[in-house]
């Protein structure tokens, strides 16, 4: 009687080594996977920058409307209807205080729109209208978008009334 020197099952199936690592293949599409979200973030982050920059300008814009709000009730006997292509009274000492208050206007809304930034101030017996627009095209994508922003409101009295 013979004898086999090798165990039954190695001698009738043969042996083949495992994988050992990963192919060049899987490491290009987990390369292409990983950069396809990266780019994907990378816009998702410079929209956010965008959108952030134009509510800072429209919560500027609401201050500043304020302002001039809380200025035309402090001071209600003044007219204060002015429109911002013409040039607001200039700061001097014999300045009143509607000269001074539309001037500030006019330097707030310069200081945070630029030469892009126009301002008016309406009033119609009680109802005082107050409106600020800027150039918004960076987060609209567009070449000459405008954004405004309008303030309305009804003051105690009518500062033409003593005219």
């Amino acid at each position: 009687m013979v004898m086999n020197a090798c165990p039954l099952t190695s001698c009738t199936t043969p042996v083949t080594p495992g994988q050992s690592g990963m192919s060049l293949i899987e490491v290009l599409v987990s390369v292409l996977v990983l950069g396809a979200g990266l780019l994907g973030a990378a816009a998702v982050q410079l929209n956010a920058l965008k959108y952030t920059d134009s509510s800072r300008m429209i919560s500027q814009a609401s201050f500043i409307a304020y302002d001039m709000l809380d200025r035309i009730r402090a001071n209600s006997g003044a007219d204060y209807t002015w429109e911002s292509p013409g040039v607001a009274p200039a700061s001097s000492s014999i300045a009143s205080v509607r000269d001074l208050d539309l001037h500030d206007f006019e330097a707030n809304i310069l200081g945070f729109a630029g030469k892009a930034g126009k301002g008016s101030i309406a009033i119609s017996q009680r109802d005082v209208s107050i409106s600020i627009s800027w150039d918004d095209s960076r987060a609209a994508h567009a070449a000459d978008t405008r954004e405004m922003f309008i303030l309305t409101s009804r003051i105690a009295a009518d500062p033409r009334a003593g005219q």
